[in-house]
């Protein structure tokens, strides 16, 4: 498998003879305002300039949108994504909104989900904790991730926007993944908390799945997320970690 980092939680994966992209959001730098009631919401999105060319991150077999928070499906990629490209969607709720803005393929990611010669599992995850959820699911709303798995093939598991839980902890050991994306900008809401991982989330996974290298994504790109790569990698040079957990830039790839 190759997996680059594009922008935020924005990856460009090639598995299985199929080249997938995974939540675009693809808007110019500072075309959006903050999130509304998040930590630095005066601070304009995305943070940065996609480095990753249009024309490569648009040329896939399939698309997979996590969930529909619009630093992972923007109107950009609504405007940009070919309108019959194959489109894997985490519910029929996410999958009737992404039809309604003229998308001709949609399919769910449910038991037996496949594309080509990839079985493609959705796993649950939680935006935040379970008391953050309840209080603001108006906001937070649903989301997944998804396991990838394919013969000859390393399991991949991109685990989506959520914090360590009992539902992250269950899928490591159903799955035994070797690989694994963990979006790790550690987003806050004022009163709230962390609503992706943070630095102990990523101690916690890395404890439970030793063996696993982990990718550190949704950095440096949307007001909320307050972790830096510098902080992250200071954190992993401090538990030497350095061989287990990846922090790529943007347009960084590695290859497994």
């Amino acid at each position: 498998m190759q997996i680059k980092q594009v922008r935020n939680a924005t990856l460009l994966i090639e598995f299985g003879g199929s080249r997938f992209l995974i939540d675009p959001y693809l808007a110019d730098k500072d075309a959006n305002p903050g999130f509304e009631g998040t930590v630095n919401s005066h601070i304009r999105n995305p943070r940065v300039e996609l480095k990753t060319p249009m024309d490569e991150i648009l040329n896939v077999d399939a698309v997979i949108v996590t969930h529909t928070h619009p630093d992972h499906w923007d109107e950009a990629a609504i405007r940009l994504v070919p309108k019959d490209v194959p489109l894997f969607a985490q519910h029929e709720k996410d999958a009737d909104l992404i039809r309604s803005q003229g998308f001709t393929d949609v399919r769910i990611l449910q038991d037996g989900a496949r594309f080509g010669a990839v079985e493609l599992i959705k796993t649950p995850g939680l935006h935040g904790s379970p008391e953050t959820v309840a209080v603001a699911y108006e906001v937070l709303g649903d989301v997944c991730g998804v396991v990838f798995k394919s013969p000859g093939e390393k399991t991949l598991y991109v685990a989506g926007d959520t914090i360590w839980n009992d539902d992250v902890a269950t899928t490591l050991k159903t799955h035994a993944p070797e690989v694994v994306v963990l979006n790790a900008g550690d987003a806050q809401i004022p009163g709230l908390g962390s609503i992706i991982m943070g630095t102990e989330d990523i101690k916690q996974v890395h404890e439970a799945a030793p063996s696993a290298t982990l990718i550190a994504s949704h950095l440096e790109t949307v007001n909320h997320s307050v972790l830096s790569r510098a902080e992250l990698r200071a954190f992993v040079r401090e538990h030497r970690l350095e061989t287990q957990v990846l922090v790529p830039d943007d347009n960084q790839s590695y290859t497994f």
